[in-house]
Formats: C-alpha cells, structure tokens, sequence
C-alpha cells in the first residue's frame, strides 16, 4: 500500500458559483417533497421511487454519451459503484417506509440529521477539519430547521420511534453514499456514471420493496401526478442528483451537505403557496437560524483550513 495522501478538494472553500448551485438544489428538493406528497394518491411511495429510478437512468445516459462518457469503460469504480447503489436503494426504502410510522415533522427533521453524519466521516475518512465554530454552525441550523418544522411531539410511541429510527438509517445512508462518492476511486467517474451505478442498483431494490408492501396502482393516475412523476425523473433524479454528485467530487463534503439544511425550509414556504398552509414568525426565526449557521459553518477556520495527513489513500493499493 503507498503513502496515505489527503483529497484534494477536502477543505476547499465553496465559491459563489457552487453556492447558487446549491441554492438550486435546495429548492428543487423541498418543491420535491410536495410533489411526493401529491402523487401518492395515485401512486404508492415505493412504486413512485421506482418509477422514478426508471426514469431517471435514460435521461443519465442520454446526458452522458452527449458529454462522451464511457459508461461501461472498466475503470475500477464498480465494487464502489455497487455498494453506492445498495445504499442509495436501502436509504429511499427507509425513509419512505419510516414515513408510515412516523410524523412528517419527525421525519424532516430526523432526516436532516444527515449533515452530521456527513461531518464525523469527513473527518474520519476524508481527513476534512471543522473547526468549533464550524460545528456550532451545524447545531444552529438544525436547531433552525427544527424550529421551521415545529418541534417534535412528546406523547410518542414504539411505532413512532421506530419510524424515527428509521428515518435516522436513511439519514445515515445518505451521509454514506456521499462519502463513497468522494472517498472513492468512484469520485474519478463522471457524475452520470457514479449516479447511474446508483439509480440503476435502486430499481431492483425499490420494486422488490414495493412487492413485499403490496403497492399497486388501482386506477390511471392523473395528468398532474404523471407530469410530477417525470418532474422527479427527468429533473430531480436525472439533473440534479448529477450536479449534487459533480459538486461533491469538487468541494468540501460536510460543507455542501451542511446547505441541505435549507431544503426544508423551501418545502415549508412551498407547501404555503402550493398546499396553502399557514406560515408564522417562527419560520422567520428559523430561517435567521439557518442562515446564521451556513455562514458559520461555510467561514474560513484556521482549524478546518487543512485536511489531515493521515487520510487512507483508497486509489492506490
């Protein structure tokens, strides 16, 4: 085995271009969780995932081979491409099962738990530093998102934890597949290629899962639903989780996932133009919260500036 070497991009500070990106992202994901919410009257979670999963594989090859990627170039990014995908697949199957058992206050706020994971394996497996501020940072905007949401009620329940539990794993699993992409001979391939390892792993997964629940589709969904099920497809799935993915091989991993924490803070504000529910000041707090957070997390910290020297090098053996 050669000498441990840190990432290059572990550390790197993310510039305003990656910020807008970001920024993007976010929204497309909250807007996402509504679009969930209004097709499961036609169309089961499970099944919606692995619709979803279907979809978006054509639109990644098609994106792809106009970008010249060779997708079934043998490059030594399948072992991590595989188990990338198991976890992609067992993630969407926790959470949407958790969702069944526990609220969806719980649910995003449990969910958005996924930054700190992403923070401890950075540090264990990316060599990436945050500083006390930086973590200080991660607990304000969490502290913001669960102020948005409202907090969680006390009078719970073993169903109620479970599904919390399991919202966790789903959280955790998220926090993995990021760090596979970057700490990987994975985070070499083109972005189509480390999602499409991912989106196509799923589908087996996904529709085993919707077999054993006994989802089914009963009656022809509507225009509405089928035009957000290729919106998932085609721009969520296919589009955005490539950008995600293109940023994370580029820029700092606990960085770029402490600004999910906005996510569902765009959901709220959508769910009050779409869904027509009421907002209150507290969203207004919570968002200083937030805000206040990424700042913290995203400043320049003497602690945070280099990645350790100790740091496994996972492309050479």
């Amino acid at each position: 085995m050669s000498a441990p070497q840190a990432i290059p991009s572990a550390g790197r500070p993310l510039s305003a271009g990656a910020i807008a990106l970001m920024l993007m992202l976010c929204l497309t994901w909250g807007f996402n969780q509504i679009a969930v919410k209004l097709v499961l009257p036609d169309i089961p979670p499970m099944l919606q995932a692995t619709i979803r999963s279907m979809g978006a594989l054509p639109v990644l090859f098609i994106i792809g081979t106009l970008r010249g990627v060779k997708f079934f170039e043998r490059d030594g990014t399948w072992k991590a491409g595989l188990i990338a995908g198991l976890m992609f697949g067992i993630e969407f199957v926790l959470i949407f099962q958790g969702l069944r058992l526990t609220s969806a206050s719980r649910a995003v706020v449990f969910l958005y738990t996924a930054p700190f994971f992403v923070a401890l394996g950075s540090y264990q497996v990316l060599g990436e530093r945050l500083g006390g501020s930086q973590w200080l940072g991660l607990a304000i905007s969490f502290a913001g998102v669960a102020l948005a949401i409202g907090v969680p009620q006390p009078n719970v329940d073993s169903h109620v934890l479970l599904g919390d539990l399991m919202i966790v794993g789903g959280a955790a699993l998220w926090a993995a597949t990021t760090l596979v992409a970057k700490g990987t001979r994975l985070r070499f391939a083109a972005p189509e290629k480390a999602l499409g390892y991912q989106v196509a792993t799923s589908i087996p997964i996904l529709g085993l899962a919707a077999w054993l629940f006994g989802e089914s589709i009963t009656h022809t969904p509507a225009p509405l639903s089928l035009g957000l099920m290729a919106f998932q497809a085609i721009w969520v799935v296919g589009t955005t989780f490539t950008l995600w993915f293109a940023l994370v091989k580029a820029y700092s991993a606990s960085k770029l996932s402490a600004f999910t924490f906005i996510t569902p803070l765009f959901g709220v504000v959508g769910s009050y133009f779409i869904m027509h529910d009421t907002l209150s000041l507290t969203f207004g707090a919570a968002a200083v919260l937030v805000i206040a957070g990424l700042f913290l997390v995203n400043r320049p910290s003497s602690t945070a500036a280099a990645p350790r020297d100790a740091l496994l090098n996972v492309t050479k053996t």
